[in-house]
């Protein structure tokens, strides 16, 4: 078997750094549109823009994994006229006033957030049959006082037992 010597049209040879089309120069995004998220499913978000229209919306990568929660004040881009299989994108989070959140572990290092910028937190809790428990309750009160959150409480099965007891202790 006779080896042959590769000549100059065997090498591929690959573009220097400098002439690659990818730029690091992102999109300013200055077209972007406000809007409040609704719902959050399997990567798919609703969110409400001013003129009350409801859009169907995909997070950029580069806001990363959980960056996205309900109430999230948010900007997005792209085909946002609500129609069916119309899809818009998130390109920007605005600060969140308030959050409610929950740990992950049982050592509390890391919290999730459920949901952000909230105006009330309704506790609903039974009367009777299970009895109220009122740890669970001090602490939605505690969390609700933290945030700026205005805490309401609703005793439901008030025909099984007076709302009132509980409320007094």
């Amino acid at each position: 078997m006779v080896r042959r010597r590769p000549d100059e049209s065997d090498i591929r040879i690959r573009p220097a750094k400098s002439t690659r089309p990818r730029s690091k120069d992102r999109p300013s995004h200055s077209d972007s549109l406000a809007a409040q998220v609704i719902t959050v499913d399997r990567g798919r978000t609703l969110c409400r823009i001013a003129s009350g229209q409801l859009v169907s919306a995909m997070k950029a990568r580069e806001l990363g994994k959980n960056a996205v929660v309900v109430g999230d004040l948010v900007n997005i881009v792209g085909d946002v006229s609500g129609d069916a299989g119309s899809l818009a994108r998130i390109v920007a989070v605005q600060p969140r006033r308030n959050s409610l959140s929950r740990t992950i572990d049982d050592a509390g290092a890391f919290e999730k957030t459920i949901a952000a910028n909230l105006d009330q937190m309704v506790i609903v809790a039974a009367s009777a049959d299970p009895a109220p428990r009122q740890g669970f309750i001090d602490r939605c009160l505690a969390v609700a006082f933290d945030q700026g959150i205005k805490p309401i409480i609703v005793m439901s099965k008030s025909d099984l037992a007076d709302p009132d007891e509980f409320l007094r202790a």
